[in-house]
């Protein structure tokens, strides 16, 4: 249950960076996520003929916003933009539900397949977060404001 529910706070912080993105394109992978964390939440909690999310999904959304942001990862400080922060706070929240999967996984409570799913899923938010961040930063002709 812990680890759903902590999935299901990242959800959330997923909606408000969704509330608040200003890029169709970029919306468009967060609803995907979005849809994606349901059905990983919906298949810890055993939710009959639930199959557990397809990591491919966010390998695809890793690689596409990737290429948008010139795959600039780097060690970055949150707060270039609102959605951007809202996207961080996602990924901490993932990497917590992380440490919660893992439990289960070492003690054999949890599948692989949902485990590696999980591992990945801040990965996936950490490159929307630079790819909606390096628009913004493009569109205004800025920099980092916080390197």
């Amino acid at each position: 249950m812990e680890t759903y529910g902590t999935l299901d706070e990242c959800q959330a912080q997923v909606g408000l960076a969704r509330s608040l993105c200003e890029y169709p394109e970029i919306c468009t992978e967060l609803c995907i996520l979005e849809q994606e964390l349901g059905k990983a939440m919906g298949h810890i909690a055993l939710y009959p003929g639930l199959p557990c999310p397809d990591i491919a999904v966010l390998e695809e959304i890793t690689e596409r916003a990737g290429e948008r942001a010139g795959k600039n990862f780097r060690f970055i400080r949150p707060g270039d933009s609102t959605p951007g922060a809202a996207l961080h706070i996602a990924r901490t929240v993932a990497r917590r539900a992380e440490r919660s999967a893992v439990k289960l996984f070492r003690n054999r409570e949890m599948e692989e397949d949902i485990y590696r799913y999980i591992n990945r899923l801040s990965d996936a938010i950490y490159a929307l977060s630079l790819w909606y961040d390096f628009l913004f930063r493009s569109e205004r002709g800025e920099s980092s404001q916080c390197l």
